[in-house]
This record gives C-alpha cells, structure tokens and sequence, in this order.
C-alpha cells in the first residue's frame, strides 16, 4: 500500500518502504538509480527541516515559486524561484522555506549507484529560467508521471519506470542546454504572441502580472496587449486563466488530486476563488466536472 504523508495544504508526499528499497538496492537495473520519498509543497508556509544527524540519500529540491534557503555542512544559500539543488548524502544539512514568501518545491530523495554523478555541481542553487527554449512544463509533467507511477504501486514493472525515469528528469537538468535544444524553435517579431503563451504555460504555477509577461518580451505592457487580443481574441491575464483551467481540467481528468491540490498546481491558492473561475470558464464546478468525466 502507498503510504501518502499530510500537511501543508495542497501537498502530496510519497514515503516508499523500507521493504520496497531493500528491494530496489538489489535489482541491477533499479539499483543505479531509485527514489526513496517524493513530494510537492505548495507554499509551505513554516516548513523547515534539520538533519543532524546525516541520511544516505540525496535530496533534490527545485524551487518553483517563493524562496527559503538551505545549509549543507558549512555552506548555506538562498533560493528562489526557479532554481534547483541536490544536497550531498552523508552531511548533515537544514532548509526551509521564507516565513515572509514561502516556497512551493518539488522534492526528491533518491539513491544509486549513479546519484553522485547527478549530483556533482550542483549543491548550490543552480537557475532554470523561463525562456522561449525552457521546457519547464514538460519537466514537470514527467515529475508528475514519476509520482503517479509510483502512487500506482510497487510492481517491478511500476518500480522499473519511475527509476527510468528519474534518469531522464535528472538528466534534463544536468544537461539542460541539449534538453532545451531539443525542444527549440526559432523565434521572431512575428510570433511574439506564440512566445508569451509559452512563458505562460511555464509559469502555469504561478500568479503573473502583465507588466511581467510584457516586459520578459520587451514589450509594454500597452502594445503587447494590443498584439496579443488581436491575435488571440482575449487579453493576456484572460487567456492566461483560459489555460490554467485547461490544466485543471487534464489534472481532474487524469489525477485523484483534491480540489485544493489542483488549485495550487495551477497557482491559485484560494479554492473558492478557484472554483468560481472554473465554473465561470467551464460552465460547471470542478466537482460536478470530474463526476462528469467519470460517469
């Protein structure tokens, strides 16, 4: 049975066995690389954590809005949004979130073989910016594969493809340039508007003002706007909330997520709220949506 931890409002945690490790330590293949607990905090207010004594596994935090800080050893660093770390294994370490801007992290502890290769140079916060070539969206979606694999169960076969996984996660981080390379497309004047939907569905878990979206493409916030309803029929922060409930609608469709687990993944942090836009885009509460879809 998988065991899901509580706390923070919104969050989804994953605790594997014991049982299921001592499994995964001697398989050939899972052995290299394997998850041992995973989550997702939505601005964790209070959240803090000190390990005195060290663990052997290593632990990946990537900050996708707010900020904390973290202390590994001697060094301490802050963090912010967009940015990502691994704490080495076997040194005692603390973190925790800004109690004035509290962040919202995807966490991995994992083992293997193979860890300490992913891990190298990256103990301090490294940046992963929103840009027209970041991927940030679809990293994410592959977190959310890892956790709903695991979430399934602990067959071989699950325990097999989240560990194959996890190598391609880690690996779009660690070699961020050919992962963005991969997924590039060639950008000018003419597809501005291509662009700021991009950057959106980047920034999806996030509140955005226009003056942000306009000023990452150079624009004010005036023109961009008139660029951006003439091509798309809305306003920006409209056609921003028209994706957010698509995404709520894929969560709903194809996750168990609660309805306060669904907001924050779309960067609403007020269910009412949340709800209300909802059934004014959709037409329907998102309970009454999900019943529909299911039935």
């Amino acid at each position: 049975m998988v065991r899901l931890k509580s706390g923070f409002n919104g969050e989804r945690a994953i605790v594997i066995p014991q049982l299921i490790i001592k499994i995964m330590e001697k398989d050939p293949l899972i052995s290299m690389l394997h998850i041992t607990d995973i989550g997702y905090y939505p601005k964790a207010s209070h959240h803090f954590r000190e390990r005195k004594t060290p663990i052997n596994q290593y632990v990946f935090i990537y900050c996708v809005d707010g900020s904390g800080w973290f202390r590994s050893g001697e060094n301490e660093y802050n963090v912010s949004a967009n940015q990502y770390s691994i704490l080495p294994a076997g040194i005692p370490h603390a973190y925790a979130a800004n109690p004035d801007d509290p962040w919202t992290i995807y966490w991995i502890h994992f083992k293997g073989v193979l860890a300490p290769h992913y891990a190298q140079k990256v103990a301090h916060p490294v940046d992963i910016k929103p840009e027209i070539h970041s991927r940030i969206s679809n990293r994410i979606a592959l977190f959310e594969e890892i956790f709903n694999t695991l979430k399934a169960g602990y067959s071989n076969e699950n325990l097999h493809y989240a560990s194959s996984l996890f190598h391609y996660y880690l690996g779009s981080l660690k070699y961020i340039q050919q992962y963005r390379n991969a997924g590039a497309k060639e950008a000018d004047d003419s597809n501005v508007v291509d662009i700021a939907i991009h950057y959106m569905k980047e920034n999806i878990e996030k509140h955005l003002t226009l003056q942000e979206i306009s000023e990452h493409l150079g624009y004010s916030a005036s023109h961009f706007s008139m660029l951006f309803r003439k091509k798309t029929g809305h306003s920006p922060l409209s056609y921003f909330n028209l994706l957010k409930i698509q995404q709520a609608c894929f969560i709903l469709d194809s996750t168990d997520m609660k309805i306060n687990q669904v907001c924050y993944k779309i960067g609403i942090e007020d269910s009412y709220y949340f709800s209300r836009l909802f059934h004014k885009i959709m037409g329907i509460s998102p309970k009454e949506y999900r019943k529909k879809q299911k039935g």
